[in-house]
């Protein structure tokens, strides 16, 4: 067992990490590119960008669609996503792993703060897995993955909280280290083929949204061909 939690911990664990590193990388660099294309194409290359620097704040900062679309699953969603994002980065026993891994060292949360965010992110993440699944909206716009994604984001959170706070026997407590070590890699594995790819093209989702608007000089053409209205009067 501690062999196959040292395996974890640092090969696999090294190889998940590049391999959601090289993913990103690539879903950004061809949205860049696709983007640049289309910016080079457009007929109209004005971008209001004062306009899109305001939307994505606010997509970044939901403030106003909280307590205007479905206030309570809004707030649960986002208190779920920011302990999701804060103890896998800045957890002390992260940090160590990551300082073992990679070299790299940073701020670690206090203790309490962590306890806090890992429970709250237990028990929004089953509340709003709970709110799918009986909510008739989310049911008919939800597929397989959409049940799958919150179940498996909280294993590494229930399996760590159960080493760290349960005072487990040390058969039990190494296998679940090992379930939640393998869980988090088996995350960073699925994150750049997943819609979780999302976290790094959020900041470019209003540009690309305008830009796609900036039609090329030819499309009223090409338009008119598909329609075979090529020459009829207006």
């Amino acid at each position: 067992m501690e062999s196959l939690l040292d395996f974890a911990r640092g090969p696999l664990f090294r190889f998940s990490f590049a391999v959601m590193i090289l993913g990103l990388a690539r879903i950004l660099f061809l949205d860049l590119y696709n983007a640049y294309q289309a910016y080079r194409r457009a007929g109209d290359r004005n971008i209001p960008w004062g306009l899109v620097i305001k939307r994505s704040l606010e997509w970044l900062f939901p403030v106003r669609r909280v307590f205007h679309n479905r206030p309570v699953y809004s707030i649960f969603s986002i208190l779920f996503h920011v302990g999701l994002l804060l103890v896998p980065i800045f957890l002390y026993a992260h940090v160590r792993l990551w300082k073992d891994a990679v070299g790299i060292n940073w701020l670690t949360l206090p203790y309490e703060v962590a306890y806090g965010l890992t429970v709250s992110t237990i028990v929004f993440g089953a509340a709003l897995f709970i709110g799918r699944v009986i909510s008739k909206s989310s049911s008919f716009l939800s597929r397989k993955q959409d049940y799958l994604w919150p179940i498996v984001l909280l294993i590494p959170f229930i399996t760590g909280f159960v080493c760290a706070h349960l005072g487990v026997g040390s058969r039990l407590y190494n296998t679940m280290m090992l379930i939640h070590v393998l869980a988090g890699n088996f995350i960073f594995i699925l994150i750049p083929f997943t819609k979780i790819a999302h976290c790094v093209l959020m900041p470019l989702s209003q540009f690309i949204s305008t830009l796609a608007w900036k039609f090329p000089p030819e499309t009223d053409d090409a338009i008119c061909i598909t329609l075979n209205k090529k020459g009829a009067p207006v």
